[in-house]
C-alpha cells in the first residue's frame, strides 16, 4: 500500500487542539511510501511535542525561523523546495490570517510564501471562529490564490460546540493526499454547472428571487477544476469569488441560465443544474418602478412559467451530456426527487431538505442523497467543499 512512494509531503502544524492528531496522520503517511517533514509553530508544540513528531516522522523537526545551524545554508528556502506538498493541519484561524495577508513572522508562514509547491490547508478552529466574516473571507482569498481547502467537518468540538470547525480525521487527509497526487478523477471531461439564484424583474428596482447562496455549484465547480476537468459556469448574481481556473458566465434571470446552458450543455460531458432557478416570472415588466398609492392596499401581479432548464438539456437529442439536477425540497425528500428524476429524464439527482436548520441555502454545510435509476447513496451531512467531492465521486462510478 505505498500509494505516495516517494512523495515528499511538508507538514506544517499550528496551535490547535486537532494537533494530536498529526501523529497517526504522519504515521499513516509514511506508510504509504511518503516522505514527511514537520514544521511546527510555537503554539503547536503546547499541544504535542516536537520529540513525538521527531519519532513518528524518523526527522527532526523544524520550528525556528531563527535557527543558526539551519539558517546557515538558508534551511527554510531548502526547506520551502525539498516539498511536492504543503499541508498544513491544522490551520487555525491565525495562521489562515497571517497567510491571507502574506506575513512571514515564523518559519511556518516563511515557508508558505517561499514554497512554489502546492499547499493545502486544513482549517480547524471553534465553529464561531471558523464562520466569523474575517476568516471566511481569509479562506476566500486563499482559494483564490489557488490553495486547496481541504474541510473542515462538521460536529461536537473540544469546546462543546457543535458545528462546521473540525479538522478532517487522518484517513481523510492520507485520502485527500492521494488523490491530489494520483490520476485526476476527471482528467480529459468538461463540465457546465448552474448555481446561485436567478432574479425575475418587476420594475427596474424589484425583483423575485430566492435565498440561494450560489455556494454548493460554486464548490462543486471549484472540486471539479481540482480533480482535472474543464470547466463552465454559469452563475445567477451572486458575491462568491470565481474558482480558479474555471469559466464563469454571469446571468440574471432564468431566461438569460437557460439560453446559456443550451448554448453549452452540448460540448460538454456533464451538466450539473445546481441554480435555484425561479419557477415563474411576472408577465409584464413595468418600465418605470411601481408606486405605492392611498388609495390601494394589495398588488397583483399576473406570473407565467419560466423554461425549465434542466429537463430541456436532459431532453436534447444530440450530443446529450450525463445531465445530473438538484431537488431542494421541504418534505417528502426522496419521494420528489425520484419523481423529477424520471419526469425529467435525469441520470442523476442530488437531494436535500432545506427546511432543517444549519443545511441548504446560505449554509457551509449540506446533506445530500444521490439517486439514479435503480441506485442511490447517502453522502450524509458535511462542508460543500466535502460534498462536492463525494458528488463528484459517485458520478465518476455512473459514468465509468
Amino acid at each position: 500500500m505505498r500509494t505516495l512512494a516517494g512523495k515528499k509531503i511538508l507538514l506544517g502544524i499550528s496551535g490547535g487542539i486537532a494537533a494530536y492528531k498529526c501523529a497517526e496522520l504522519t504515521r499513516r503517511l509514511i506508510e504509504r511510501g511518503a516522505q514527511v517533514q514537520v514544521v511546527m509553530t510555537k503554539a503547536a508544540k503546547e499541544f504535542i511535542t516536537p520529540l513525538t513528531m521527531q519519532a513518528v516522522s524518523g526527522r527532526p523537526v523544524s520550528d525556528s525561523l531563527l535557527d543558526p545551524a539551519a539558517e546557515a545554508s538558508m534551511g527554510h528556502i531548502e526547506l520551502a523546495k525539498w516539498a511536492d506538498l504543503v499541508l498544513l493541519a491544522p490551520a487555525t484561524a491565525d495562521l489562515i490570517a497571517r497567510m491571507s495577508a502574506g506575513m512571514g513572522n515564523d518559519l511556518l508562514s516563511t515557508l508558505v510564501l517561499a514554497t512554489d509547491a502546492p499547499v493545502a490547508v486544513s482549517p480547524a478552529m471553534n465553529q464561531q471562529m471558523y464562520l466569523n466574516v474575517a476568516t471566511q473571507e481569509n479562506i476566500a482569498t486563499l482559494s483564490r490564490r489557488n490553495m486547496m481547502i481541504w474541510g473542515p467537518a462538521a460536529g461536537e468540538q473540544a469546546c462543546g460546540d457543535v458545528g462546521p470547525g473540525r479538522m478532517l480525521e487522518p484517513m481523510q487527509l492520507v485520502e485527500k493526499c492521494e488523490q491530489f497526487f494520483g490520476p485526476k478523477l476527471l482528467a480529459g471531461k468538461s463540465v457546465v454547472i448552474t448555481a446561485g439564484p436567478t432574479r425575475e424583474a418587476i420594475d427596474p428596482v424589484r425583483y423575485i428571487s430566492n435565498h440561494s447562496s450560489g455556494k454548493m455549484g460554486f464548490a462543486l465547480a471549484q472540486a471539479a477544476q481540482q480533480l482535472g476537468a474543464d470547466v463552465t459556469l454559469i452563475s445567477g448574481p451572486v458575491t462568491l469569488p470565481t474558482p480558479n481556473g474555471v469559466k464563469r458566465i454571469n446571468v440574471v434571470s432564468a431566461e438569460e441560465m437557460h439560453q446559456a446552458a443550451l448554448a453549452n450543455a452540448t460540448c460538454h460531458d456533464i451538466f450539473i443544474g445546481c441554480a435555484a432557478v425561479a419557477d415563474y416570472r411576472p408577465l409584464d415588466i413595468a418600465t418605470q418602478k411601481i408606486k405605492k398609492t392611498a388609495d390601494k392596499d394589495d398588488m397583483q401581479i399576473t406570473m407565467v412559467k419560466n423554461p425549465d432548464i434542466i429537463a430541456s438539456v436532459a431532453s436534447l437529442l444530440e450530443s446529450r451530456p450525463f445531465t445530473v439536477g438538484f431537488a431542494a425540497e421541504t418534505q417528502d425528500v426522496e419521494a420528489y426527487a425520484l419523481d423529477k428524476l424520471q419526469r425529467k429524464n435525469l441520470d442523476m439527482i442530488c437531494a436535500n431538505d432545506v427546511s432543517i436548520a444549519g443545511q441548504g441555502f446560505n449554509s457551509d454545510s449540506n446533506a445530500i442523497t444521490v439517486y439514479w435509476q435503480g441506485g442511490s447513496k447517502s453522502l450524509g451531512n458535511a462542508m460543500k467543499t466535502e460534498l462536492s467531492h463525494a458528488i463528484w465521486e459517485t458520478i465518476s462510478e455512473q459514468i465509468a
